[in-house]
Formats: C-alpha cells, sequence, structure tokens
C-alpha cells in the first residue's frame, strides 16, 4: 500500500477536486493567478494519468473527467492557448519587450504541451472520445492544423528542432525571449507528434462518433492523404553522417544499424490510423476515390514490404485491398444526407477577441509576463510544488545525467534538488552557472522549512 502511494502525484480524492474545479477560462486570463491554479491543476492531473495508465492501475483521472464533463473544457483550454500563441505571442515576438524572466512565458507555451500530453493519455478509451461530444469537431480540426504544420516544415526547419525543454530544465537554464521562438517550435513540433496519436485513437471510434465527424474526417480534410504524406516525409526521423535519429518518447535518440527498419511508436500509430480510414467498413462507403485520391493512396504499397508486415501482420489485409483497388474502380462513396456539425470553440475564441490582439498582449505584459524579483519568487513556490520533479526522474528511461560532462550521474545538489553530478569537481566547476537557478528554486523551500 505505501509503495502505492508513493508512486501517485495526486490521491483519488484530490483528483476528483482538481477536476471538479477545471473551468472555461478566457484568452484574457492567461498568465493570470487563476490561470495558474488551473494550470497547476492539469500538470498534476496529467502526470498522475501518465503514472496510472503507464503501471495499468485505475485510471481515475480518466475516470473524473469523463464523468465531471470535463473533456470539452480541456479541449476549449487546448484552443484557447493555441489561439494566444498565433495571436499574442507572435506580438509579443515582434515587440521590444525585455522581460525581468521568460519563464512565465514559456509556462503559457508549456500549457498547451501539458493538455495535448493528458489528452493522448485518456483519450485511447472510447468513452473518453465519446464525452467530448460536440467539441471533437474542434479537436479533429485541432490535429488536422498540427499535423500539415509539421508536414510543410521545410528541411531546413525540421532540422532546426530539438528537445523541447521542460519546466525543469527551462527553470535551471532560462533564456532570452529572442530564443523562445526556437523553442515554441520545438514544442510545437512535440505536440504536432502527439495530434497525430491522437487523431489515430479518433479513427479507431469512429462508429461511436456522430457522423459528421467521419464526413469532416475524410472529405472535409482528407485524412487518408495526410497520413500518406506522413509516410512518405516522416518528419520524426533524420539522417546524417552516417547516423539515424528519430524523435521518440519526446527525444531525438540515434537508433543502432541493427533497429534501422524497427517501426517506432509514432510510426506505429500512423499505419494503424491509415489501416482504420481505408479499411473501415463506414470509411470505405463514404470515403469518395476519385483519380487523385486513388493515386496517393496506392503510394503506400511500396512502403508494404516484408519487414514491415513481420512487425504489423493485420496489414497484408490492407496490401491485399490495395492490390485489388489498383486493378478495379472503387465504389462510389455512398452519399447520405447528414445534417453537419461545425466546430464552434476556436471560431468562438477568435470573434470574442476580434481586433483586441494588440491591446491584450500590452495589458498581459503590464500585469502578468513582466514580474518584480518578489513575485517571482512566489511564483517558483508555485513551480516547486507543481512540477514534482523527484518522481518525473523516476518515470525516466534513462539515468540521470551529469549536467557538465553528461555522464551517468549519482550526486544531486542538496540545496535545490534539481541538478545531478558525477563528481564534486563537476558541481564545483558548475556553481557560477548554477547558482542563480539555485537561488530561485531553493527560496521556497527554505520558506517552507
Amino acid at each position: 500500500m505505501q509503495a502505492e502511494q508513493a508512486a501517485r502525484v495526486l490521491m483519488p480524492v484530490e483528483a476528483e477536486a482538481y477536476v471538479e474545479a477545471l473551468e472555461t477560462l478566457t484568452i484574457k486570463d492567461i498568465g493570470t493567478d487563476r490561470w495558474l491554479k488551473q494550470h497547476e491543476y492539469i500538470e498534476k492531473l496529467n502526470m498522475q494519468a501518465i503514472i496510472s495508465a503507464s503501471t495499468n492501475e485505475d485510471e481515475f483521472v480518466k475516470e473524473f473527467l469523463v464523468s465531471y464533463d470535463k473533456i470539452p473544457v480541456l479541449i476549449h483550454e487546448l484552443l484557447a492557448v493555441e489561439v494566444w500563441t498565433q495571436k499574442i505571442f507572435s506580438l509579443l515576438v515582434r515587440m521590444d519587450f525585455q522581460p525581468s524572466s521568460t519563464i512565465p512565458v514559456y509556462t503559457v507555451l508549456y500549457h498547451e504541451a501539458t493538455i495535448i500530453n493528458l489528452l493522448e493519455t485518456i483519450m485511447y478509451h472510447k468513452d473518453t472520445c465519446e464525452s467530448a461530444e460536440d467539441t471533437m469537431l474542434d479537436l479533429l480540426d485541432y490535429c488536422y492544423r498540427k499535423i500539415v504544420d509539421l508536414i510543410s516544415r521545410s528541411p531546413e526547419e525540421a532540422e532546426d528542432v530539438e528537445t523541447p525543454p521542460n519546466i525543469r530544465e527551462f527553470v535551471e537554464h532560462p533564456t532570452t525571449f529572442e530564443d523562445l521562438k526556437k523553442q515554441q517550435r520545438a514544442l510545437d513540433f512535440d505536440v504536432a507528434v502527439k495530434a497525430v496519436t491522437i487523431q489515430r485513437y479518433i479513427t479507431d471510434h469512429l462508429d461511436s462518433l456522430p457522423l459528421s465527424t467521419t464526413h469532416r474526417l475524410l472529405n472535409t480534410h482528407n485524412i487518408p492523404i495526410l497520413l500518406v504524406q506522413l509516410i512518405e516525409n516522416c518528419p520524426w526521423t533524420r539522417e546524417g553522417n552516417g547516423k539515424l535519429r528519430k524523435y521518440v518518447d519526446g527525444r531525438w535518440q540515434e537508433v543502432p544499424l541493427e533497429d534501422r527498419m524497427r517501426l517506432t511508436k509514432i510510426e506505429g500509430q500512423v499505419w494503424i490510423a491509415l489501416y482504420n480510414v481505408l479499411m473501415g467498413p463506414s470509411c470505405q462507403q463514404k470515403y469518395e476515390y476519385n483519380d487523385y485520391n486513388k493515386n496517393q493512396v496506392l503510394k503506400v504499397r511500396g512502403y508494404l514490404h516484408e519487414v514491415l508486415l513481420d512487425q504489423f501482420p493485420h496489414l497484408a489485409e490492407l496490401q491485399r485491398y490495395l492490390e485489388h483497388l489498383s486493378m478495379m474502380e472503387a465504389p462510389p462513396a455512398r452519399k447520405d444526407l447528414v445534417l453537419e456539425q461545425v466546430p464552434e470553440v476556436r471560431e468562438r475564441i477568435l470573434q470574442e477577441n476580434k481586433g483586441k490582439w494588440e491591446a491584450l498582449a500590452k495589458h498581459q505584459v503590464r500585469t502578468v509576463f513582466n514580474p518584480s524579483t518578489e513575485q517571482l519568487k512566489e511564483l517558483s513556490k508555485r513551480w516547486a510544488g507543481t512540477y514534482n520533479l523527484d518522481l518525473l526522474e523516476s518515470m525516466l528511461v534513462d539515468p540521470p545525467k551529469c549536467a557538465v560532462c553528461g555522464q551517468p550521474a549519482s550526486k544531486r545538489c542538496s540545496r535545490c534538488q534539481n541538478e545531478w553530478y558525477c563528481r564534486r569537481e563537476c558541481q564545483v566547476n558548475h556553481w557560477s552557472k548554477h547558482k542563480k537557478a539555485c537561488d530561485l528554486m531553493a527560496a521556497p523551500k527554505s520558506a517552507q522549512s
């Protein structure tokens, strides 16, 4: 029992209280104390949901989110921070804005990654998708936008993307405001990868979702062709200097020669989604195979090689279907009378704030994104309480590494408990760089003592 409790960020009664308190906030609320409190709730719920799913325990976070009808709230928050990034953050980048700390702004950017991570964890379940109700169309559109952005990145942009820092890493090594744009692109890449997984989960449960979801997925966004482009472009793979790197579990990792043909989790998600939209009976009846669609879909035959089929045997059925399709005319799509719903959440956010973006940016610069030293210390208390760093570290596959030389580390800064070292010499040499962040993170712990 003690071991089970030690592996938890939240007890069920705490998670229920956090879920019940979630509310729909406005763009103007972003960065305020009220918004930060909700961010803390979602961050802790996300961490607990990951732990429950990875240890096959009771997924009580998911159950509470469904029973309290909070999935639409999460989707609204996801879209709100997406709009904020597009409209407000882009203005802050162009403004001559030099905040005392970039951490509050990065927290907002990181909020989108937190929500999408939580949704990725819980939307594997059918009842979660059903609980989204009308906001499912908004989530589908959101995933489409993210995947299109992923595919449309130039090779130079894709090569420039590094692993996005988590909040702990950002607090340890804060950057200038000019560098935030690059880090935002890194976060956006990670978010887009998770959007691919969520889209796959949507295709798993199309039979339980409104007919307008299937229609929008197949005919409005033409998701089958989008998936084909992902297979062809493979944005989560990099080759150079005789090395292959793939984006796995939120970080770029070098792939050993013997594993180069092994599918990663995200590559598997793309193939499963493609199988669902091409082989699902309802999709086959509703997808229109004009000449362009047919020619594009048939391109994937070249990727259905023996090594892939050994890893995903059920794709042999897709292979046979495509061979059959190549020799015959596809039957015409069935034209059912559908009263099509349209996504409303994002459009409502845009209309409510139309013409106010510059005023909102200036207001948030004055009130929330340029904290004083005292305000920054107060915020650091919240971060120390929100991010359970010890628990996060225990969830990492790799052991801690020395902040100086990168070797496996067993010693930790005793003052802030955040940085790791392999030996005392490395800790002493790093102190001049680490001192400022150490003071910031150690202050709330001293106050609590």
